[in-house]
């Protein structure tokens, strides 16, 4: 078993945070998606979704997908700590939250991020080369589902330390991409959103984030 990946991209620092937390080591090597080694022999083949990170099996198959690694790892090989859920409603509770994060904050800031960056401009779509032109509506568009989405959960965040409650899970390991997506992006949170803020303080100082 194999992980490819860059430690550099949001999507691989949440394999290696899952990794760290669960204590897993496993063979990886790392592929210069600056440069488009993703789109060269054999990674082409293996995985021509062209995204990173993937992980192939020892039976020659290929998972991609940050949070569908995550979860073979769990069920597969690697059950604890937990941190998809143990029993029906927990992961049901936790795939319903990390699916709010993903899709209400995640997937908007990468959007932004590739909209924004000027690294980005014929790269909008992850894992191509394309044409199609950046725009600051999307970046906007981006901020604006973000603060959305603080607003919403700040009441939630009020009595649990963590998105899901007293457990850290998954869900957290998204969150704090999306803390780190509006670093890299400079979008404030405002003070308003106490809890979110505590939250974000709380991942800030999880051992697993430590990219040293």
């Amino acid at each position: 078993m194999k992980l490819y990946t860059f430690s550099l991209a949001p999507n691989g620092q949440r394999v290696t945070a899952f990794l760290k937390e669960k204590n897993i080591s496993i063979d990886f090597q790392e592929i210069n998606v600056r440069e488009g080694q993703q789109f060269e022999e054999p990674f082409q083949s293996m995985n021509p979704f062209n995204c990173i990170p993937f992980l192939k099996l020892d039976d020659g198959s290929v998972i991609s997908e940050s949070l569908s690694i995550c979860k073979y790892l769990e069920e597969g090989l690697y059950p604890t700590p937990s941190l998809f859920g143990k029993t029906p409603k927990e992961k049901a509770y936790i795939d319903m939250w990390n699916r709010r994060l993903e899709l209400d904050a995640l997937s908007p800031l990468g959007y932004a991020i590739r909209n924004k960056v000027p690294f980005f401009a014929d790269r909008v779509l992850a894992g191509t080369r394309n044409d199609i032109r950046q725009s600051q509506d999307i970046v906007e568009r981006g901020k604006q589902m973000v603060d959305l989405l603080f607003e919403r959960i700040n009441p939630h965040l009020e009595k649990n330390e963590f998105i899901c409650g007293e457990n850290f899970s998954i869900a957290d390991i998204t969150g704090h991409s999306i803390f780190e997506t509006c670093e890299r992006l400079k979008f404030d949170i405002s003070e308003n959103f106490k809890n979110v803020l505590k939250w974000k303080s709380t991942l800030k100082k999880r051992e697993c984030f430590n990219h040293e």
